[in-house]
């Protein structure tokens, strides 16, 4: 922030970032009288946060290095229309000390903390130097070459990083050095800084956050805790505000706040900021690190507390000074969903696509409070007609959806409740997986850890919320549905769909349900339609409408809710929703295509990308697991690896290639299939494939 006793005022604020965060700074300057600006790339050229906006700025390109992490058309921008401060929001340039200064020099106030601060924080290892000279806990930092057996597991991590990446666990000597190799790499790439550094893992940690607000005034805020314990990959998606872990143990919220304050008014911190710890289960912390600038897990804050964080942010920005009196102890109880185009059934796998439907239940709020029971939902995709694309270049976080309660037990009730009604319509998201940690008896007694997914088997609580009975009636369901359109749709409005003088006619239809095949059938006749085979002993068919249909299952009606979505030359994708769990169906064309069949053995591109490191040649033999080649995606770096045993026979792509879903990135063959002469020993042919 710019250091002076005057208060600047603001008028026109510029959000240095996109989506959800871009919209959340927008609705608090409004209320607060300021113009608001957007930055765009060429891919959000129609996103809400550019719509939205009083005036927005275009940033050529489509990349985050072409786009938002260009500070100086950032700043052109500001000027351009008219801004005289620049709020970064998370991520990109928010960390970014040279930006920070940039912004002051230009003579825009900036909306974060002191260079300085942001500096001091900006590498792990110098921050916890300094966190430990002040006193505050801290796990000892590890040379690599001073591990030793009995120091395993550790923990690799990049001093410049965040969000997960650069980050490696090390459970044996033999796999330190290639993991450091492989964390240095990620975080080269992820942040143009390959310091790495090694500290103890505790395996079964709590990840606890205390949000701070200081002032240039003196004044520091320790603004509640949160617990982040429920992770993948490093990364968050469940948050919640307090902790369970702070609430049962005595005297724990003193010394966390404590030690947060401290942190904050060593480097002279003003600006929100959070200071994150390790705990154990008994209560003993440590600190990770410090991040200077405002969390994703900011509302779950402003929840319990009522505080509007950003509108702070602004205040101290402008030089005012915050309230002497700390606010009060968190009321009620907050949590929030990270909801991501991901399939954790498949290691996490970004996505992109059309997003055709969001629409969760019971919002009652958008990009502020609650301040009552109920849901809140801050979201950068606003599905219309034509859905909204998502792309390949940014986090595939789609929404945080958000609960209140007067109880823990309450909030997260009205959490897994509003995410298991959503509608979510065309791109396979980590939802399922929420639902299930939110209803898991361990996590609803408050016995969190860092290794949750994994002691309670990933696999499992990413498993569809429906049955494969559910999934069967769902099909039905579609079917029905499908057929009464058709009917509508047809010239001949007095003639039912299957329809004849004979009596009764079966109708058939065939969907996919991720690799399974359905094909469901249903008997139709003048007084409506009826379940066949095993389902007519478990469902009968009520009312039909032309996009629900009510089926009573086993005795309970219950109304399933069906949306078609048409790509021309794509399937057609069916969406089914209803209280007994959501499900995806693929209604194929009714020829295929030869020409998309592909080689056995082809390596195909889970997710568009980019290549970005090749380990084998044309030729080469490999084994089953063996890494073949990388790409980066959705900000993460991916392995591709044979499946079986055998010989790459192509290699279509090379390093910097970009891919998009389906694109063949390698042929591996077994060896009886491949070309005899690459791999008869008594060949003469000494070429190599590089020759």
């Amino acid at each position: 922030m710019q250091n002076s006793s005057t208060p600047a005022p603001i008028t026109s604020v510029l959000v240095a970032n996109r989506g959800e965060i871009a919209r959340r700074v927008h609705r608090t300057a409004r209320a607060l009288g300021m113009t608001t600006v957007a930055v765009y790339s060429d891919a959000d050229s129609g996103a809400p946060h550019t719509r939205e906006a009083d005036a927005a700025v275009r940033l050529p390109g489509n990349t985050p290095g072409e786009t938002y992490l260009r500070g100086d058309l950032v700043i052109a921008a500001a000027r351009a229309a008219g801004a005289d401060a620049i709020h970064p929001g998370y991520g990109f340039l928010s960390e970014n000390a040279g930006f920070a200064r940039d912004v002051i020099d230009a003579g825009l106030t900036w909306v974060g903390p002191p260079v300085a601060a942001i500096e001091a924080m900006g590498s792990k290892i110098e921050a916890k130097k300094m966190m430990g000279e002040a006193g505050v806990p801290m796990l000892a930092d590890l040379e690599p070459a001073d591990v030793t057996e009995d120091m395993l597991p550790v923990l690799v991590k990049a001093s410049a990083g965040g969000g997960g990446r650069g980050m490696r666990i090390v459970r044996t000597l033999d796999s330190l050095h290639d993991e450091i190799a492989n964390a240095q790499r990620e975080a080269r790439s992820a942040f143009g800084d390959d310091a790495v550094f090694c500290e103890r893992y505790l395996e079964r940690g709590r990840h606890i956050e205390v949000q701070v607000m200081a002032d240039s005034h003196g004044t520091v805020w320790a603004v509640g805790e949160r617990e982040c314990s429920i992770q993948r990959r490093h990364q968050k998606v469940i948050e919640e505000a307090p902790s369970p872990l702070v609430e049962r143990t005595p005297g724990m919220r003193q010394k966390l706040y404590s030690a947060a304050r401290d942190a904050a008014s060593t480097i002279g911190y003003t600006g929100a900021g959070t200071v994150e710890f390790l705990a154990t289960d008994d209560g003993e912390f440590f600190f990770l690190e410090m991040n200077t600038r405002l969390q994703v897990e900011h509302p779950v804050t402003e929840a319990t507390t009522g505080l509007d964080l950003v509108a702070l942010q602004l205040d101290v920005a402008a030089g005012l000074p915050l309230p002497s009196a700390e606010p009060p102890t968190a009321h009620g109880w907050s949590f929030e969903a990270r909801l991501y185009a991901e399939d954790p059934a498949s290691d996490y796998t970004p996505g992109s696509g059309i997003l055709w439907a969001l629409d969760v239940p019971g919002v009652s709020s958008r990009f502020e409070g609650p301040h009552r029971p109920g849901i809140r939902l801050d979201s950068g995709v606003e599905p219309g007609a034509d859905g909204a694309l998502i792309g390949v270049h940014y986090d595939p976080m789609l929404a945080k959806v958000i609960s209140y309660g007067r109880t823990r037990s309450e909030a997260c009730a009205s959490l897994a409740g509003a995410l298991t009604r959503a509608k979510i319509h065309g791109l396979t998201t980590n939802r399922a997986q929420l639902v299930r940690v939110l209803r898991h008896p361990e996590f609803i007694a408050g016995n969190l850890s860092t290794a949750f997914l994994d002691d309670h088997g990933a696999q499992a609580l990413a498993a569809p919320l429906a049955d494969d009975e559910v999934v069967a009636i769902s099909a039905l369901a579609a079917a029905i549905v499908s057929g009464t359109a058709d009917h509508a749709a047809g010239p001949v409005a007095l003639a039912q769909a299957g329809f004849r003088n004979v009596g009764r006619t079966l109708q058939r239809r065939t969907y996919r349900f991720g690799e399974d095949e359905l094909e469901v059938a249903y008997l139709r006749d003048r007084f409506g339609a009826h379940a066949d085979g095993d389902l007519a002993e478990v469902v009968s068919v009520g009312q039909v409408r032309p996009r629900a249909v009510d089926l009573e299952v086993r005795g309970v009606r219950h109304t399933f809710s069906v949306a078609r979505y048409e790509v021309v030359g794509s399937d057609t994708v069916v969406e089914v929703d209803s209280p007994l769990g959501p499900v995806s169906l693929i209604e194929p064309p009714r020829y295929s295509d030869p020409g998309a069949e592909v080689a056995a053995g082809s390596l195909l591109a889970p997710m568009p990308g980019a290549v970005i490191r090749v380990a084998v040649s044309v030729g080469d033999t490999v084994t089953a697991g063996q890494p073949l080649l990388w790409m980066e995606a959705m900000k993460m770096e991916h392995t591709i690896s044979a499946a079986v045993d055998g010989i790459v026979t192509e290699l279509p792509v090379e390093v910097g290639t970009q891919v998009e879903t389906g694109t063949i990135l390698a042929v591996v063959a077994e060896p009886d299939s491949a070309d005899p002469d690459s791999t008869d020993p008594d060949s003469t042919d000494t070429t190599t494939p590089q020759e």
